[in-house]
């Protein structure tokens, strides 16, 4: 859809569970900072979903929800060009939520990919809360509440993107009586009050986390580079990946953990090229001279991510933090209760107009 600003619309996010990490700079964190001067962005602080495994840290989320923002402002978000959005300050998200939770069946909810994936990783199956599953109902809500076209995931995010699309094209086909053979692109045109959004994977569907490369990058599993991380522990953590590999005259196979973030964060194609051919050959390349030119790439990244953190890292920054979140939110609660509004009015729910304060 076109905005009022005149550009398409995006909407992505992060649940504040911790310090964002490398994987969620190359999965969309990159691609968010790309998108700010061609799309109308809006990220979302998913708050109320840490409330699904951590109803009894309200303390740590609060902590968790300011850091991201200063990690989002670190990587080159600008609030002025971009609407940062607090999950638990819009109410039409969570209205929403119980609408397109009439839309879904259980099985649409238990049988997603990544929410299955979660509870087996995070150890919850048979004893998650009532709330957890919930939380996917929800990702449609913050997703369709600002009606974008596309949104900025990591790979192992598309599941909840395709349960999103179904939750829209079943409420445009059921309250805007659209066709069920229409298009994607054409929903709106076609009278239905939600585009039907398109995920846009990073450059990186999933990096690896450091170690034996099996399990994606994670805080929850220790094997995390954050973005805030001094150059000592970058280097101490990219000294954790192992390759098998024994000697620098080895021949080895770059189809490994360690040139997954060659390949990520050497910008010289050249230098990639050349790297794997030597390893390839077994010419004179060891494992730890790769592993100083990965963690030589990764602090040059961040080393501008760290100096923009540092201005909030100092006594009043949270406060900076606070009112940014709070200007964002209000912006945000205009395009959210229009959404609601011409929802409702759908549903022939439209008996009066909600006025926030």
């Amino acid at each position: 859809m076109e905005t009022r600003k005149g550009k398409p619309r995006i909407l992505t996010g992060d649940t504040p569970t911790g310090r964002l990490h490398l994987g969620h700079w190359v999965g969309s964190v990159e691609r968010r900072v790309q998108l700010q001067g061609d799309y109308d962005c809006y990220f979302l602080l998913a708050n109320m979903h840490a409330f699904t495994t951590r109803a009894d840290q309200p303390a740590e989320i609060r902590r968790d929800t300011i850091e991201i923002v200063k990690d989002w402002l670190a990587a080159g978000i600008d609030p002025e060009r971009s609407t940062i959005v607090l999950q638990t300050e819009v109410p039409a998200i969570a209205e929403l939520t119980w609408y397109f939770a009439m839309l879904l069946s259980f099985n649409d909810v238990m049988g997603n990919p990544t929410l299955v994936h979660e509870l087996e990783t995070k150890g919850l199956a048979g004893k998650h809360s009532f709330g957890f599953p919930m939380y996917a109902v929800g990702q449609c809500a913050d997703i369709l509440a600002f009606r974008p076209v596309y949104v900025p995931v990591g790979e192992d995010q598309e599941p909840h993107i395709e349960m999103c699309r179904k939750a829209a094209r079943k409420f445009d086909q059921l309250y805007c009586g659209v066709p069920d053979r229409t298009r994607d692109e054409d929903y709106e045109k076609a009278g239905g009050v939600f585009p039907i959004p398109r995920a846009l994977i990073g450059r990186v569907g999933r990096l690896p986390g450091v170690g034996d490369g099996r399990q994606k990058m994670s805080k929850s599993l220790n094997n995390a580079i954050f973005l805030s991380d001094d150059p000592r522990d970058v280097q101490k953590k990219i000294n954790r990946i192992t390759t098998g590999r024994q000697s620098p005259t080895e021949p080895g196979d770059p189809d490994n953990v360690l040139f997954e973030f060659v390949e990520a964060f050497i910008a010289d194609e050249g230098r990639v090229a050349e790297l794997k051919d030597r390893y390839r050959r077994g010419d004179n390349l060891g494992d730890g001279h790769v592993k100083q030119e990965v963690a030589a790439a990764i602090n040059t990244l961040l080393e501008p991510m760290r100096a923009r953190r540092a201005q909030f890292d100092r006594p009043g920054g949270d406060d900076v933090i606070v009112d940014i979140i709070r200007a964002g939110t209000g912006r945000a609660n205009a395009t959210a209760e229009e959404t609601l509004y011409m929802a409702k009015k759908a549903m022939k729910l439209d008996f009066g107009r909600r006025v926030l304060g």
